[in-house]
């Protein structure tokens, strides 16, 4: 049994997951890359992690099953011997112009629901017990979508809505032992939005700090949530350089 604290990053081989889980092995934490899809991208993750000294694991699971999600906090804890922090990054999108009402589909709502919403719930669900025994805390990821009203599609957007929620609900639910954040970025320059360069220059164009957010300006919220900030919970920060002032 290891006895540093171990984070699991949900979505952890690529992006925000990515840059969160080499920035909290940084401070000595071990670090679950969780994935349900990008295997190559998890284990290149675990890989620098380890190279640099750190402690890290890949462990597959999709968040849209509840039954891979409580075989992957039983394998953390078997392997680790508890949990303290949880990131809950892993999400779905489809772009489809929010006007273009008639295009989405009930396998839209359903797969984008099913990952972020019920996802995020079923992670913290799984989680709570271990988190609870070791005081622990939660960020999860949102997005400026939930509260503007525009985003890649109108389920996504809801969705995040729906994640700020889930942060108040478990905020209460599991204090005073647990604390739960959540963050929510603005268009963050990763492989969702390759491809969409003159959609990126626009949304740096109209940030007060005139570039675009990187994943490592997220991680770094997210981690000062986990690790410091001990009286804050059951908020949603935004970080987008001041893109919705």
């Amino acid at each position: 049994m290891k006895n540093t604290k171990v984070a699991l990053i949900t979505g952890g081989g690529t992006g925000i997951g990515r840059a969160t889980a080499l920035g909290l092995a940084a401070k000595g934490v071990s670090c679950v890359v969780n994935y349900s899809r990008s295997r190559k991208d998890a284990e290149n993750t675990v890989s620098e992690i380890n190279s640099l000294g750190g402690d890290a694991i890949a462990v597959c699971a999709d968040v849209g099953n509840e039954e891979t999600v409580r075989q992957m906090v039983e394998t953390i804890v078997e392997y680790y011997g508890r949990i303290d922090y949880l990131v809950n990054n892993a999400g779905r999108t489809v772009f489809i112009p929010m006007e273009e009402i008639e295009a989405l589909t009930e396998e839209h709502w359903n797969s984008i629901f099913d990952v972020n919403i019920k996802g995020t719930f079923r992670v913290m669900r799984a989680c709570a017990t271990e988190l609870k025994k070791n005081s622990g805390a939660i960020v999860n990821v949102s997005s400026i979508a939930s509260f503007m009203g525009r985003g890649s599609s109108i389920p996504y957007c809801v969705s995040k809505a729906g994640i700020d929620n889930l942060t108040k609900c478990f905020a209460r639910i599991l204090a005073p032992r647990v604390r739960v954040n959540a963050v929510a970025p603005g268009i963050v320059e990763t492989r969702w939005v390759k491809g969409k360069e003159e959609h990126v220059r626009l949304q740096s164009e109209g940030t007060l700090l005139k570039r675009v957010c990187q994943p490592q300006d997220v991680a770094e919220v997210i981690i000062d949530l986990l690790c410091s900030a001990g009286f804050v919970t059951g908020q949603t920060l935004t970080i987008d350089g001041g893109f919705t002032l």
